[in-house]
């Protein structure tokens, strides 16, 4: 998918005035999968305000193999630069998950491993769902990842637990809670974005 630029409504703008160019990584690849379920109703929240532009870096979309390389031949390259260059462009992310055994899919560990200066000194939101957990599990064990990779994630999460019962034709059926959630989110991530984005711009992240 493209990055998405439709017109929204306010929010809170970046200091130097640039929207926020935000990566939504949907991490099932799963048959079957509930992901663009909870990733549209995502998006119809983040499409409200006007200090995000959104991009939608789906794995369903890519092909990278689980045996990483220095040195990536011509068809891996071709997927790498299909995604790579997305990452990079980003301000922040949201990773919207599922709980696969207590953790996180596979595909999003391999996206995440095949990349590394991408994420540094931005800030990660999570948007997780699953049983009776809600995907909470798996967000903490991203935790470790990311920092491990000099991101920041924010405190605030979206979780829906027991997911498939929560939602329906037109998204959750009690939107109360989630929107509230998804709003408080995109606020912490908006302020670490803007305030990573200028930092950046005037020292450059050397860690």
């Amino acid at each position: 998918m493209t990055p998405d630029s439709r017109p929204a409504a306010p929010g809170a703008p970046a200091s130097d005035g640039r929207p926020l160019r935000l990566a939504v990584v949907v991490a099932s690849n799963r048959e079957g999968r509930f992901a663009p379920v909870v990733t549209d109703w995502f998006l119809s929240r983040a499409r409200q305000r006007d200090d995000f532009v959104l991009d939608v870096v789906d794995l369903a979309e890519t092909d990278l193999p689980t045996a990483l390389s220095y040195d990536p031949s011509p068809a891996v390259r071709g997927e790498l630069a299909k995604v790579g260059p997305r990452l990079a462009a980003a301000d922040a992310y949201v990773v919207v998950t599922p709980e696969y055994n207590h953790s996180y899919p596979a595909a999003l560990k391999n996206l995440i491993d095949w990349h590394y200066t991408e994420w540094r000194a931005k800030p990660v939101a999570f948007v997780s769902y699953g049983g009776v957990s809600g995907g909470l599990r798996a967000v903490e064990h991203l935790r470790q990842v990311f920092a491990e990779l000099h991101a920041v994630t924010v405190r605030d999460t979206v979780s829906f637990h027991n997911a498939g019962a929560l939602f329906g034709d037109d998204g959750p059926k009690d939107p109360t809670g989630p929107d509230g959630a998804a709003k408080k989110m995109l606020d912490q991530l908006g302020w670490w974005a803007g305030a990573l984005r200028t930092a950046r711009a005037a020292h450059p992240y050397a860690g």
